[in-house]
């Protein structure tokens, strides 16, 4: 009986190890994990590094306190076609780049996005950032954007 014991508790506080080390797992690309945590089978909370994309954060955080929704449900399907609705009628500048807020990929987004110029190294650096740390993550899923 006491081995018994003694192996289920071996066992229980293995698992629990391994769980603790899949928390807090990063990448090489990442100088601090950032998370993507799993609120519902649909939904996720994204914590954007503003120390990483500073323009790009700043955009985000403005367009939320402008009234945007700081929520996007992932369409990778309807990004062109957001894109082209949001950026309609918008210039382009020499040297920026127009980001959008809620993003292309984001059922949200397209006409009636908010729009703002930035640079193309922040713009480009974190819609690749943000793809990647979605890349697992199914069309639907609903993504709640925390600026850090």
């Amino acid at each position: 009986m006491l081995k018994w014991i003694f192996t289920v508790l071996i066992t229980v506080l293995l698992a629990g190890c391994s769980v603790q080390q899949d928390v807090v797992k990063t990448t090489k690309s990442d100088s601090v994990a950032v998370p993507v945590t799993q609120i519902s089978a649909d939904t996720v909370k994204l914590e954007f590094p503003s120390a990483k994309y500073p323009e790009t954060a700043q955009h985000i955080k403005e367009a939320i306190a402008a009234g945007k929704s700081p929520v996007c449900t992932i369409d990778r399907e309807g990004a062109d076609h957001n894109r082209d609705l949001s950026l309609k009628g918008v210039p382009t500048k020499k040297g920026k780049d127009r980001d959008e807020w809620p993003m292309a990929m984001c059922a949200e987004g397209g006409e009636g996005a908010d729009i703002k110029y930035i640079s193309p190294k922040d713009n480009r650096g974190a819609g690749s950032w943000v793809g990647h740390k979605l890349d697992n993550y199914a069309d639907g899923t609903k993504v709640e954007f925390i600026v850090k």
